[in-house]
């Protein structure tokens, strides 16, 4: 196994991939930014490196510096998390060429599955099913509409090299059509370097599922399970759950069997997620995530397996122990993001010191998390304060143990989307299973956030409100935190 290990990340995820290595023996590298020399992934790490100012184009996607790095303190692999450069072929190629072991799929096949129409027309071949849509770039507005009007409105335009939600709009009618397309393109060039778009049909009433996959390089490959990922905003994923509430045995075999042509076409090899999209009784290929997931902890959660563990044990040149007979899913899991923002302001990013702070705890519930009393949330970054996962035995049980969790769960200082998440499990939509991706605007969740808002402020349920009181005994509590997590810090290696 690895003697050394270097985690180009930041934040939750770099000390979750600490934390396999330290239990493989593995020593752990953290590099840093400026912003982050106080973080406590720096301090978790047995070596930490400061590799440049806050801004991520001079720190966390700087190769150069990383690689140097990587090179200083004879590191055997770079763990990219995921974000920054997890999906980016010229950083793996650079680890490739340098003689050091990226821990993800080979270089091309990032490369090929990074292009959303490349994949598209690769899965076709694969006899995999895709959203019916251009099979080229699309570049001439006017060529464009035509072929919106021949689709059928609404469509989706989207950019071939996008993720996370970036480079995606859907257009209901031939009027909004052109600046739709031509803000998509320009989005598209300044976010990726590349304009390039295609047109998909919008499919009706869709919901965001995915395959978690594994594959080692002897060929053998498996799928765990699925997890519904239709709770977001803007494209971007807030809530989800393993299994999804609609899955059954005969879908789930499927869908899996689908993932698990998908990597062979291309040469999968470690962990990575395949997303479709279902509607109605069918499922269309989206997209290759070529990294680890954010909401892998809840795959996790019901299958038992830990997925960082096989990444490093596949990067090292292991065969896969588990084959698909062993996978078992046991019980319900949910993931609640829970990130620095404002969802009463278009969940506007809430930089910010955070002065108090309290994790949830108790049967069943699981923190990721990096932030402690006194961290200051930076602009810089992604806003994720931590993930929030719950499992119980049944998804109803799963829903009301999230909601105690969310009870418990205490940020002060920063503005938070805690009060989303309650009003979500709340909702009877969401807790029969019937949702899509449009769920926010479909059930006005919102008006319930505010009412949420309200009650806690009224009812005095928050630290916040508590500490504004001059509550003394919360206070007392807060104050006790802080000092257990400044020992705990202290004691880190």
């Amino acid at each position: 196994m690895f003697d050394k290990v270097l985690i180009a990340n930041r934040g939750e995820i770099a000390i979750r991939v600490m934390r396999a290595c330290r239990e493989l023996g593995i020593s752990t590298v953290a590099v840093y930014s400026e912003a982050d020399k106080n973080a406590l992934f720096a301090k978790y790490a047995d070596e930490a490196y400061l590799i440049g100012p806050a801004p991520s184009s001079q720190s966390y996607l700087n190769m150069e510096a990383i690689i140097e790095v990587a090179k200083k303190t004879k590191s055997n692999a770079i763990h990219p998390g995921y974000g920054f450069l997890s999906e980016n072929p010229v950083f793996a190629k650079h680890c490739e060429d340098e003689g050091i072991i990226f821990i993800g799929p080979p270089s091309h096949v990032i490369a090929e599955m990074g292009s959303k129409i490349r994949a598209r027309n690769l899965m076709m071949k694969a006899g995999v099913p895709v959203v019916p849509g251009t099979k080229d770039a699309v570049e001439d507005a006017d060529e464009a509409l035509k072929i919106a009007e021949e689709m059928g409105y609404p469509v989706i335009i989207k950019a071939s090299s996008g993720g996370g939600g970036i480079g995606m709009k859907v257009v209901h009618c031939e009027e909004e059509f052109a600046a739709a397309f031509n803000s998509t393109r320009q989005m598209a060039g300044s976010a990726f370097g590349d304009s390039s778009v295609f047109i998909e049909r919008y499919v009706d009433e869709p919901r965001h599922i995915e395959i978690q996959i594994l594959a080692d390089a002897h060929g053998n490959i498996i799928y765990l399970s699925d997890r519904e990922c239709s709770i977001q905003r803007r494209h971007q994923k807030l809530i989800e759950e393993a299994p999804s509430p609609i899955m059954t045995p005969e879908l789930r075999a499927q869908m899996g069997e689908a993932a698990v042509r998908v990597a062979k076409a291309i040469g999968y090899v470690n962990a990575g997620t395949v997303e479709f999209l279902y509607s109605k009784g069918n499922f269309y290929f989206l997209e290759v995530n070529t990294r680890l997931q954010v909401e892998h902890g809840i795959t996790e959660m019901v299958t038992g397996i830990d997925i960082v563990r096989e990444q490093l044990k596949i990067a090292w040149g292991e065969k896969l122990e588990i084959k698909q007979e062993d996978i078992v899913i046991d019980g319900h899991a949910i993931e609640c993001r829970i990130n620095a923002e404002d969802p009463l302001n278009d969940f506007a990013p809430s930089p910010g010191k955070i002065r108090g702070y309290r994790s949830a705890g108790g049967p069943g519930v699981r923190v990721d998390s990096g932030v402690h009393t006194g961290y200051t949330i930076s602009p810089y970054y992604d806003s994720m304060i931590s993930k929030l996962c719950v499992w119980a035995r049944t998804r109803d049980v799963a829903i009301a143990r999230m909601e105690r969790a969310l009870y418990e769960y205490v940020v002060v200082g920063v503005k938070t989307n805690i009060p989303f998440h309650k009003a979500v499990m709340r909702n009877p939509a969401f807790r029969r299973g019937y949702f899509t991706t449009s769920f926010i605007e479909d059930q006005n969740i919102l008006e319930a956030v505010e009412e949420v808002v309200k009650a806690d402020a009224e009812k005095g349920v928050t630290l916040a409100s508590a500490l504004e009181a001059k509550d003394k005994k919360v206070a007392a509590i807060t104050s006790a935190v802080y000092a257990y997590v400044s020992m705990a810090q202290k004691t880190q290696r």
